[in-house]
């Protein structure tokens, strides 16, 4: 897997970008702010003070080095640390020994101030803020001079680099928190994502009875729980299958050696009677029409398990009840069985005429082949709120509780013998359970009291609208 691919990359990878970007956020805009906030309370103050001086100067008549000196001892001694005065020209009146670093700022400064502006100014720099404020000193409307006041405060400034040094520390500790928080969540889930794909692995190599046990209660844990429910299922489907083919080869062998060995018997006897050949014969192509039965209904099967669509439409079903009864009254009459209908009229469900053919005729069959000898099979059909109920009783000799509920099963049979006898394959109640199932309906079976059996079928009832809107 390439190193950009890996899910632990990129979780890597955005976690530290977002503790980056907090970080930095951190160092720099508290710290920006902090020092902006220290720079206006700096200016507040040197502008006051230089509006102070002012304010004293402007009852002078002219400012000359004589006239502000008495002025100048005076706001000494009111712990106004650094001020400068000059005339309007611009020339310094006080004190016299002063020196400018920058000369030519300082005389940019002082024309903008006698230019009737405000200035201020303040840096950071070597641990301490440097705060000054230009102001013009103005009588009865007139610029006669200009008052500069500097301040310096190295407390300030060493809050401040406290302030970043401590923001420093917390940073570190962060970064090396987050690094070791972050090894300890990707290795725990790697491990159980490497967990996961070893299942699927053993899995897909056909060990449908591994498990992964995953501990918590997030996402992963409850993936493990699905899967550990898709391979329960897997597991069921493939016991399912296995059972299946060997039913169904079992189910396909029988007639087949049967035919062979009859065969076998007529080729292997070349002075048999007639009669006997005949009666081989027979045989057969009895064998024959089951092996086409079974065929068939595995191939019906098949179809149900594929969920091909259906072209579903709406079917009578009084329709097809009629038509599949007639078809089956030959076999009830070689069997000694009645047959009573009971059906209602305009009953239609969402269907193929195919489905609804298979499911009465596999009812009524079944009810046939094991009922008692002049028994009754009742058929009813009628209407139960928005349902389509299908009803097929007989009085044969039902089934014991303990197998009720694995008749539609596929290949299950309460009595093997009386099965074969019968021409069963096990095969047609699984066909009306899939059926059913596929048309979002219910099929239900119980045993009566007095024997026999009773199937109920629920399907949705379908009602066709007016093409033409009344």
């Amino acid at each position: 897997m390439r190193f950009f691919s890996s899910i632990r990359t990129k979780f890597a990878l955005t976690y530290f970008a977002v503790i980056a970007v907090v970080l930095i956020l951190m160092n720099t805009y508290f710290l920006t702010e902090s020092r902006d906030l220290i720079f206006d309370s700096k200016q507040m103050v040197v502008e006051n003070q230089a509006l102070t001086i002012a304010q004293n100067l402007e009852e002078l008549y002219m400012l000359t080095a004589e006239t502000v000196q008495g002025v100048a001892e005076n706001l000494d001694a009111t712990g106004i640390a650094y001020f400068v005065i000059t005339d309007d020209a611009g020339n310094v009146l006080y004190p016299a020994d002063i020196f400018f670093e920058d000369g030519n700022l300082f005389a940019e400064r002082i024309q903008v101030a006698l230019g009737g502006n405000d200035v201020f100014h303040s840096t950071f720099r070597g641990g301490s803020f440097s705060s000054g404020a230009f102001t013009p000193v103005i009588r009865r409307g007139n610029i006669i001079g200009a008052v500069y006041v500097h301040n310096e405060d190295p407390d300030q400034g060493e809050v401040l680099l406290e302030m970043q040094s401590t923001l420093q520390t917390i940073s570190v500790i962060i970064i090396v928190f987050s690094v070791v928080m972050v090894a300890v969540l990707i290795w725990s889930v790697m491990r159980r994502i490497t967990s996961v794909l070893n299942a699927i692995k053993s899995v897909r190599e056909g060990e449908y009875n591994y498990r992964i046990n995953l501990s918590g209660y997030d996402e992963l844990a409850l993936l493990g729980d699905e899967f550990n429910s898709l391979t329960d299922r897997l597991r069921e489907t493939d016991e399912i299958r296995r059972r299946f083919v060997a039913d169904a080869s079992h189910e396909l062998k029988t007639p087949l050696a049967s035919i062979r060995l009859l065969s076998d018997s007529i080729l292997q006897s070349a002075d048999m009677e007639s009669e006997t050949v005949q009666e081989f014969v027979s045989d057969i192509g009895m064998e024959a029409v089951r092996l086409a039965r079974t065929t068939e209904k595995l191939m019906t099967l098949t179809r149900l398990d594929s969920d091909l669509p259906d072209e579903n439409r709406s079917v009578d079903v009084r329709e097809v009840v009629i038509t599949t009864l007639r078809m089956l009254r030959p076999l009830a009459q070689s069997y000694g069985i009645s047959l009573t209908p009971d059906l209602h009229e305009d009953l239609c469900v969402f269907a193929t005429e195919d489905s609804v053919y298979q499911v009465v005729f596999n009812l009524v069959e079944n009810a046939i082949k094991y009922n008692k000898p002049d028994g009754n099979v009742s058929v009813r059909l009628y209407e139960e709120g928005s349902a389509v109920v299908l009803t097929v009783t007989d009085t044969g000799v039902g089934v014991p509780e303990e197998d009720l509920p694995h008749i539609f099963d596929r290949f299950y049979r309460v009595d093997k013998a009386r099965s074969r006898e019968a021409g069963g394959s096990g095969l047609g109640l699984s066909i009306v359970w899939d059926t059913v199932r596929g048309l979002n309906g219910k099929v239900t079976a119980e045993q009566l009291p007095d024997g026999g059996m009773s199937f109920q079928v629920r399907f949705t009832r379908y009602y066709l609208r007016d093409t033409h809107g009344e």
